[in-house]
């Protein structure tokens, strides 16, 4: 077994480790078909001999050459660590730099197996979000930051560490980027090629940033937006009784059987790989498991008899799923289901994001890297099917929303009826949650707000709970503000109540629960102050989803609520990232992807690590007032009435901020009467 001190000690050169090749004990990634030239395919291997000496080429080349060929990528198994990869605590960790200690905690986090989707591909989540395109690039990585002081840089491209930099104090300790391409050239083709030729990555969101906490993120995303999707679609702030379908139960879509739980709604969630379904009911997150859609159908009419909540776990395809609950509609006149979405990795349909119906799993694999074409051809009419099940139990009162998975964009891709009537080609028939449920929330400036205890230490967490709870409760009682403002305050108080009892944490010691900017900065110097007090043991890194208020430009998500004629700019997310790294993060990171695939979006996200000084509280304060009021200040120019209302609150409170407030057009009319008669009209003669 590998120590720390050896993992951070450079390549394991002298002796090379043995070539284990891949295990059998895990999980592993789809077989990617980049359809490299015989070029390609040359550089590709010489630029992954470009981390080790000469006198290895030799022995490394063909094996190389051959994980290439074999999966389309070359991981460099050879150097996959046989060593603990975990959350160790920070005092582990042999450096120079608390910051630095810190971030190592947080990559090994994101390669626990536990944690982790595909851990020897160092893939975290979504199918493909890379964490370090190859181990060569995890072994440098780590002895960089054991040697780092706190006046360098490690930059990071694409999962190369690049090298460090002299720098300030006050200077971020690592810059990220993954995935920056020319736009003409950040089509899904040149993605495969390019990653496999090692020379860009898709870091998803939290993957390649390092801020990953384990399924916990997208439970407490999912609780939120199916109790609002039960508030806004049926009226009903209690769901006993009623029924989610949906799909998905791998790395973030594990979430939705939890969230069915907790919510008290009957979740029944089909996924097609059975050691997915096995892992989250041993994890408890799933009540119940079947394979027949019998059974399935005579659960849920229990279930909503007895208002009994309910995870069930249906092994099965769920396009048969949403036909047979058309079936049962049109025998009985029965509705069986009240709420559906889907969380398949749909950014990554043919590369094991989505399965088809009428193949086994076992089949879908073999075929999706032997016969592409068909395989392609299978992915767009099971798209077409589960479509056109679902518009007939819409039709019949059911409400379907889009989970930003891009399942609507590739449903649209393949032919598939969702396009909204006079929509332009550009909306769909069915919202994203972005649209009807979660854009409002941004726009009031709540998002995912997140921390890590880098002691590994449950009571720090505790310890923290305690803390996040007392202080929105006050912030609470003293909040004039709207109705919505303080609903949003009740669910995550509710929520972080019952957050240990839930036993949400997977890997690091992490909370996360939904606020904005008052309540983040609050949490945020009230969990330092308790550090400098004793109270918590060890330095605390802050973070948040990069699918928040400022974070992410996705017009298919995150941006998808901005009717100005702006959703498809990317200004927000890059600002973002700039902003973040000179207000005080400890580390940024910017990605081309995220959960709508690549080059649908621009991401970023940042890690500030407390560690109870007074500059490390001036940082958080800084940074956190900035990196939620961007976002804010950008939907209300947008035209959103809840981000204007919020903006000029919180410029009522700090004397510092002043944003340009839009101006509305309050005589539609006007637009109409300036636009009428012919399109070209005489220029004015010269000298008039």
């Amino acid at each position: 077994m590998v120590s720390l001190r050896e993992l951070c000690s450079g390549l394991p050169l002298d002796p090379l480790p043995p070539n284990r090749r891949r295990s059998s004990r895990v999980s592993h990634a789809p077989i990617r078909t980049p359809k490299l030239t015989p070029q390609e395919e040359k550089v590709a291997v010489r630029n992954s001999l470009r981390y080790f000496p000469p006198d290895v080429h030799g022995i490394l080349a063909p094996e190389f050459a051959a994980e290439l060929r074999e999966f389309g990528h070359i991981y460099m198994y050879r150097f996959c660590p046989q060593s603990d990869l975990r959350a160790h605590p920070i005092d582990e960790y042999p450096s120079k730099s608390k910051a630095a200690a810190a971030i190592m905690h947080m990559i090994m986090n994101n390669l626990d197996p536990q944690v982790a989707q595909f851990p020897h591909e160092l893939v975290t989540y979504g199918g493909n979000g890379q964490v370090f395109s190859n181990w060569a690039q995890f072994w440098i990585t780590m002895q960089y930051l054991s040697e780092m002081g706190e006046d360098q840089t490690l930059v990071m491209c694409s999962g190369h560490p690049q090298g460090l930099f002299p720098s300030a104090p006050s200077a971020p300790r690592m810059v990220i980027t993954n995935g920056m391409m020319v736009p003409n050239y950040s089509s899904r083709e040149d993605y495969e090629k390019m990653f496999a030729m090692g020379v860009t990555m898709y870091g998803q969101m939290t993957a390649g940033s390092y801020c990953y906490i384990g399924p916990q993120g997208i439970v407490h995303g999912t609780v939120l937006t199916v109790l609002n999707a039960g508030r806004r679609y049926l009226g009903e702030s209690g769901l006993g009784g009623r029924v989610l379908v949906t799909s998905g139960l791998g790395g973030m879509s594990g979430a939705q059987a939890k969230a069915a739980t907790i919510t008290g709604c009957v979740g029944v969630i089909a996924e097609v790989d059975e050691a997915a379904l096995q892992k989250r009911l041993q994890q408890g997150w799933l009540m119940q498991l079947t394979d027949s859609l019998d059974q399935c159908i005579a659960q849920i009419r229990e279930a909503r008899r007895t208002k009994m909540a309910l995870s069930l776990g249906y092994h099965g395809n769920v396009v048969d799923l949403w036909e047979r609950l058309v079936q049962e509609s049109e025998r009985s006149g029965e509705l069986l289901v009240d709420l559906g979405s889907d969380q398949t990795s749909c950014h990554n349909p043919y590369n094991g994001g989505y399965y088809p119906v009428g193949l086994t799993f076992e089949a879908a694999n073999q075929m999706m890297h032997t016969d592409t074409k068909r395989f392609r051809t299978l992915v767009q009419e099971s798209l077409r099917r589960q479509v056109a099940a679902i518009n007939k139990l819409s039709e019949r009162g059911m409400f379907f929303w889009d989970y930003g998975n891009a399942f609507l964009l590739e449903a649209k891709r393949a032919g598939a009826a969702v396009e909204k009537d006079e929509g332009g080609g550009m909306e769909f028939k069915y919202p994203s949650y972005v649209q009807h449920i979660m854009g409002d929330i941004f726009s009031l400036g709540f998002g995912p707000f997140r921390w890590v205890c880098t002691s590994a230490d449950p009571s720090d967490l505790a310890e923290t709970d305690a803390i996040a709870t007392s202080v929105l409760e006050k912030i609470m009682s003293e909040e004039d503000a709207s109705g919505a403002v303080k609903q949003q305050y009740a669910d995550n108080i509710h929520w972080i109540r019952q957050a240990a009892h839930h036993k949400l944490v997977v890997g690091s010691q992490a909370r996360i629960l939904y606020s904005d900017q008052r309540g983040r900065t609050a949490i945020a110097v009230a969990i330092n102050q308790a550090i400098a007090a004793g109270r918590v043991k060890a330095p605390v890194v802050i973070s948040r989803d990069h699918h928040d208020v400022s974070g992410t430009d996705s017009p298919f998500r995150e941006t998808s609520n901005i009717y100005d004629g702006s959703a498809f700019c990317a200004d927000m997310a890059i600002q973002n990232f700039v902003g973040d790294s000179f207000r005080g993060a400890t580390w940024v990171a910017l990605h081309n992807g995220g959960g709508v695939g690549w080059g649908e979006a621009i991401n970023g996200g940042f890690g500030l690590v407390l560690d109870g000084s007074a500059e490390a509280e001036e940082r958080a304060k800084m940074m956190l007032g900035w990196d939620v009021s961007n976002g804010v200040t950008r939907r209300c120019w947008s035209g959103s009435d809840k981000a204007y209302e919020t903006i000029c609150r919180t410029m009522s409170e700090n004397r510092g901020l002043r944003v340009t407030l839009p101006h509305r057009v309050e005589d539609e009319g006007i637009l109409d009467r300036a636009l009428q008669g012919p399109r070209e009209r005489p220029l004015p003669t010269e000298g008039l």
